[in-house]
């Protein structure tokens, strides 16, 4: 077993930290707001640091959890960063979703460390990160994703190396470009069953099991229709990946029309107070429209 540090505990690395104790690994935590860090270790049986260089002092693996990608360069430099209190050979993982570009500067600044980052965004939302059934999209050097597995292993469903540094958020920016339309599709149907005057969750019952199935569908489907959105993916959460989304397709040549287009229909939904509603809210939207 390991000794762990994690950095972070917001609704998905709270539970996420508690995964690494139930496998059986020592974990240190650290939280902006420390109260959190104190509910979590008094829960859990494990420490609190007080910065993330002290949470991260002998430690084998820090993982961390964060908010951007400035919260993530704030949690790894400077003198109360993580790096400054890792130990050559250790390894960083780092779950939160960011740009590719601040990946690699840290995976840079890392390696000048001899320290490993390994870029390890998630998907499965909190109910995934409660359960310990994430997707898990990695990128970085072979060996660090290597010995870094097993730890993950404690809160992942599906991890995978996908390349280099940055692979893992570029694949979980497929990741949200993919949601984007299925979710706006499946607001637009059920709101088309409305409409028509169908029982929408006995259609849904039919056509989840043909072509037009998900896992959108079959997991939200019914707070659509019952108009509850007060769970789940934020749609603030939500802005902030697309909006690393489509300022990576600007660099690279990507023509994501739909997914601009499904970016300012969230727009509307937080002009309607729905920043820390669910992403499925799309289909308010639509209400709303009449």
């Amino acid at each position: 077993m390991a000794n762990v540090a994690f950095l972070g505990l917001g609704v998905m690395g709270y539970p996420m930290a508690g995964h690494l104790v139930k496998a059986g690994h020592s974990v240190t935590v650290y939280n902006r707001t420390t109260a959190k860090a104190e509910k979590w270790a008094a829960e859990q049986g494990g420490k609190v640091g007080k910065t993330p260089a002290e949470a991260a002092k002998g430690a084998d693996f820090v993982m961390a959890c964060v908010g951007n990608d400035d919260d993530l360069r704030a949690v790894c430099v400077g003198p109360d960063g993580a790096f400054a209190g890792m130990s050559a050979g250790t390894i960083f993982v780092d779950h939160t979703t960011v740009s590719a570009a601040v990946t690699r500067e840290l995976y840079a600044a890392a390696n000048a460390k001899g320290i490993s980052f390994v870029d390890a965004p998630v998907s499965g939302g909190q109910a995934g990160a409660e359960n310990g059934q994430l997707g898990v999209m990695c990128g970085g050097d072979e060996g660090a994703y290597a010995r870094a597995e097993p730890i993950i292993d404690a809160y992942a469903k599906a991890c995978k190396r996908l390349g280099e540094s940055g692979s893992g958020q570029l694949t979980k920016m497929v990741n949200q470009i993919a949601i984007a339309g299925l979710v706006q599709g499946l607001s637009e149907a059920l709101h088309f069953a409305e409409k028509a005057g169908l029982d929408g969750k006995a259609v849904v019952e039919v056509i989840s099991q043909g072509a037009a199935g998900s896992w959108q569908m079959s997991n939200r489907y019914e707070t659509m229709i019952d108009d509850k959105f007060n769970h789940g993916f934020a749609v603030d959460w939500m802005r902030k990946d697309l909006g690393i989304c489509l300022s990576t397709a600007n660099e690279n040549g990507a023509s994501l029309p739909v997914t601009a287009l499904v970016d300012q229909f969230y727009k509307d939904v937080q002009k309607m107070g729905g920043n820390r509603w669910d992403t499925s809210s799309l289909i308010k939207r639509l209400r709303a429209m009449g």
